[in-house]
């Protein structure tokens, strides 16, 4: 894909037309003179694409029909191979295929990430292949001891990426999260209990000196 810069994988002409006539041009066209968006993947997105345990994958097909495919797994499920390359196994679900149907179709696909807790979004821009048959790498992208069964690899090349700020994201917790917090604090109080009750018959035990 050729790019003036990475934003223009988003910003097309008319999405441009549109910023002219409401007035956000000028401000993103200062961003783009500055750099902007970048297609490289920094350490500190690669860190955040590894925290991850749920992401949106959408592709387009031939008639331009627009398909949004939820994937998740342990954190590490998603894997950044190189700066521009981000690949996963991908599980044995339904059989429906739409993704890879489209794929076929017309490579170019979307991620869309987003950490609730820390209420960050990551959008990443690209284009994406399956890989069948390359046991090598199902093996290396497959999350240990995870149960499920890996049907094949998608691999996605990033065009651009942009970080979007948190309004109006909703603060929400893993389940596992909450569970750990939760058993954390019910063992604090449980040793107060026992601080409690020792420093009562302390207390008990000096009073009948």
């Amino acid at each position: 894909m050729d790019l003036s810069h990475p934003s223009d994988a988003a910003f097309t002409p008319s999405v441009k037309s549109v910023q002219e006539r409401k007035g956000s041009r000028p401000a993103y066209g200062r961003m783009e003179q500055r750099g902007g968006w970048q297609s490289r993947i920094a350490p500190d997105l690669a860190q955040f694409i590894a925290a991850q345990t749920s992401v949106f994958l959408a592709t387009v097909n031939a008639d331009g029909q627009p398909y949004i495919q939820h994937r998740g797994g342990p954190p590490g499920f998603l894997h950044v191979l190189a700066e521009n390359t981000i690949a996963f196994a991908d599980f044995a679900g339904n059989r429906q295929y739409i993704t890879q149907g489209n794929l076929a179709d017309n490579p170019k696909v979307h991620l869309f990430l987003i950490d609730y807790a820390h209420r960050q979004r990551v959008k990443i821009w690209g284009e994406a292949r399956v890989v069948e048959g390359y046991s090598a790498l199902v093996a290396k992208l497959m999350p240990q001891g995870y149960r499920a069964r890996p049907e094949q690899v998608i691999v996605l090349t990033v065009t651009a990426w942009d970080a979007n700020c948190p309004q109006h994201i909703p603060q929400r917790f893993e389940a596992a999260d909450v569970a750990s917090a939760l058993a954390e604090r019910d063992r604090r109080i449980e040793a107060l209990e026992a601080e409690i009750k020792r420093l009562g018959a302390t207390a008990h035990s000096d009073a009948t000196l």
